[in-house]
């Protein structure tokens, strides 16, 4: 992380707030990217030419001052750049991999406004509430700072204060972000097959609920619910009396960060097998109840002194619907099968992938994947690669990856990457193999049944299929006769010579200007106009460059076919 990256004292960090700073703000953002991304695409603006090296470190320096900006114009751009960073299948891996690292570790807000925050929420002041309060924070962040406290029962406890201003901030953000989010959905190129609505409701209901501290403590309590029968997971326990909206009261848990190994092995605890607890605990969030912890960072994981995990931070949760497990378990099949068109149409059905009219690129991307990637046995393979892989063949494609299931891929990715660090030899793909096979085989109890429902699911298809086909016959003859079904077809040698006419038309179009412009400066040369000349000399100049250009890119395109 740079250097004084938690000691910048942001513009943001107030109390009240400009709307029309804030618009001019986040609008000059928007309109600096929009030109970092024509440029991009420019081949002149690459000294010494354009090459896949130059701009793959074009797009990483971008995605650095991305993250950078995203995080002056405070925590609404934060958190959504941190949502943003689970969607590899809208942008590009080096913009994903830099927002991921978007860690909200920003200066604490005071503590007179800590006191009033706290006594407008509670009704009392800090001395009635609690026998010791620190003022200095544990810890501070975009949203809000934690501070130590003791209750007059003597319980410790942490105090989660909520940053003053951050509702009418979150509203000001929000609305500008509403008429962004409206010019992308209508622009010819990036509008084209996107949701961005969608992808912005979404992002304003996390928000919200993320900063409503209740929906945090009420997460917090079903969480720990969940882990009752498992003494090796330890959850904070809510203080309830001492809870609102914007305050909440947590029982004090202190541990060694999971990532911090070397204080872990001083601590005389077993890596390995904290290794395994750490993979082991998010599978059993999955296949238990669904209820998962959305944001599992290494901050997030503490290990007690006797071994067992802390969680921290349940304002973002994800849940699996019950439907889901079925449709995972036909993508399953499918995968173990090589067959690319079940695979697609179980993603359909899970809502992983847009339907559109034209699925033959997809389903040639997904075969080609499973020729071509699953060849290891199930144990040998790694999550980032696995997720790599299927974002690789999402990007710019149909593919809609719903946030549930990105949270999922980023969450085993950045476990098997705390668990390689904990263990060298650490495979996450090995712990969750029985968990697999018990979701294989689960759907009646054992693995010969699932067989035999598969099968008769299959026979129960076929037959379906064969009985239904004259009427898909006379249904399509139907949308014949009436017009309503089109026929497109493609000649891409047509197309080749349409372009190449076109370029002619406009290179000659270029050589009459050019023409006219150089005998209007002959002109005036000659009737002693000498300063004169040199305006359409100039933009002789200029045009000629052009055609120049136009009449090399012609001819290479001509030897590309």
């Amino acid at each position: 992380m740079e250097q004084g990256y938690s000691e910048k004292a942001y513009r943001w960090n107030r109390e009240k707030y400009s709307s029309r700073r804030r618009f001019v703000d986040i609008w000059s953002f928007v309109l600096t990217l929009l030109f970092k991304l024509w440029l991009y695409n420019k081949s002149w603006s690459y000294p010494g030419g354009v090459s896949d090296a130059k701009q793959a470190a074009r797009r990483k320096t971008q995605a650095v001052w991305i993250r950078n900006t995203l995080l002056d114009l405070g925590p609404t751009f934060i958190k959504v750049g941190q949502l943003f960073s689970t969607r590899a299948d809208i942008f590009p891996g080096e913009y994903v991999e830099e927002l991921a690292k978007l860690q909200d570790k920003v200066p604490a807000f005071s503590y007179e406004q800590v006191e009033a925050i706290i006594e407008k929420e509670l009704g009392k002041k800090i001395p009635e509430l609690f026998h010791n309060f620190e003022p200095i924070p544990l810890a501070a962040a975009s949203l809000g700072q934690v501070h130590k406290a003791v209750l007059h029962t003597g319980e410790s406890v942490v105090v989660k204060v909520q940053r003053p201003g951050l509702k009418k901030l979150f509203e000001i953000d929000l609305q500008i972000l509403k008429g962004i989010t409206r010019y992308f959905q209508n622009h010819p190129k990036w509008g084209r097959g996107r949701d961005w609505l969608g992808i912005y409701e979404e992002c304003c209901r996390i928000l919200w609920e993320e900063i409503d501290y209740l929906n945090e403590g009420r997460n917090a309590d079903t969480f720990r619910r969940n882990f009752r029968g498992y003494d090796w997971v330890n959850v904070p326990r809510i203080y309830w009396r001492y809870a609102t909206s914007r305050v909440l009261t947590l029982e004090y848990l202190p541990g060694i960060k999971i990532s911090q190994y070397e204080a872990l092995e001083a601590a005389g605890l077993d890596r390995k097998a904290i290794a395994r607890q750490g993979a082991q605990a998010y599978l059993l969030q999955l296949l238990n109840s669904g209820f998962f912890h959305a944001d599992p960072h290494p901050g997030n994981i503490a290990v007690s002194a006797n071994g067992a995990l802390i969680f921290y931070d349940f304002g973002m949760m994800g849940r699996i619907k019950s439907n889901i497990r079925e449709g995972l378990m036909q993508t399953l099949f499918g995968i173990a099968q090589k067959d690319g068109d079940r695979v697609v149409q179980s993603l359909i059905d899970l809502g992983a992938i847009a339907p559109t009219d034209d699925m033959g690129p997809v389903r040639r991307s997904v075969q080609y994947m499973l020729d071509n990637f699953m060849d290891k046995p199930f144990e040998n393979q790694s999550v980032a690669a696995i997720s790599d892989d299927l974002y690789e063949i999402a990007y710019n494609q149909p593919f809609r990856f719903p946030a549930t299931f990105t949270f999922v891929m980023r969450a085993f990715s950045t476990l098997e990457g705390v668990g390689k660090g904990l263990d060298p030899e650490f495979n996450f793909m090995e712990v969750a193999k029985p968990y697999a096979m018990q979701l294989m085989t689960d759907m009646n109890g054992s693995e010969g049944n699932s067989f035999l429902n598969e099968l008769s699911r299959q026979a129960a298809q076929v037959s379906s299929t064969a009985f239904g086909l004259p009427r898909r016959l006379e249904d399509t003859l139907e949308k014949l006769e009436q017009g309503d079904m089109r026929l497109r077809v493609r000649s891409i040698e047509t197309e080749r010579l349409l372009r190449r006419q076109s370029s002619i038309q406009l290179s000659i179009s270029y050589a009459l200007l050019i023409s006219g412009f150089t005998l209007s400066a002959t002109i005036l040369v000659v009737s002693n106009y000498v300063w004169w000349a040199l305006v359409p000399g100039l933009i002789v100049a200029a045009l000629s460059v052009i055609l120049i250009r136009l009449i090399l890119r012609l001819d290479r395109y001509d030897r590309m076919y």
